[in-house]
């Protein structure tokens, strides 16, 4: 039987970028910075509220990534690292470890490995991995 997996992505929105924070069984993973909400209009917003199959994805850009394949209009969404959502950031999600303002963070790439290595340790046991964006 396969075991589904939930992280809880809790946003706030700016006119700058949106914050947030992940979350796995009530603690706290990372935080993360993604574009401000225009209307899941792609490349320039962030992907709209709602539940999302992770999968395994591998882009010549990023190598190995986490990938969110069902984005109603969308393609090629990643969870990768980055610190400044207008600059570095097409729709994706970028973990950081903390927050410095709207849309931006910082040591992006230590707040990704944690994850990874939680994502990739349930992908291991042959479980799913849903990501709930509320």
């Amino acid at each position: 039987m396969v075991v589904q997996h939930t992280l809880l992505l809790l946003r706030k929105y700016g006119a700058r970028g949106t914050n947030g924070t992940i979350s796995y069984q009530g603690e706290e993973i990372c935080h993360t910075i993604e574009l401000p909400d225009r209307n899941n209009t792609p490349r320039i917003s962030c992907i709209p509220i709602g539940r999302y199959k992770l999968e395994k994805r591998r882009y010549p850009k990023h190598g190995e990534q986490i990938g969110i394949p069902m984005v109603l209009g969308r393609e090629a969404i990643l969870i990768h690292a980055a610190n400044n959502a207008l600059r570095e950031l097409q729709g994706c999600i970028a973990p950081v470890t903390t927050l410095t303002g709207e849309g931006t963070g910082d040591y992006s790439g230590k707040a990704l490995a944690k994850l990874k290595a939680l994502v990739y340790s349930l992908w291991d046991m042959g479980d799913e991995v849903y990501l709930s964006i509320r």
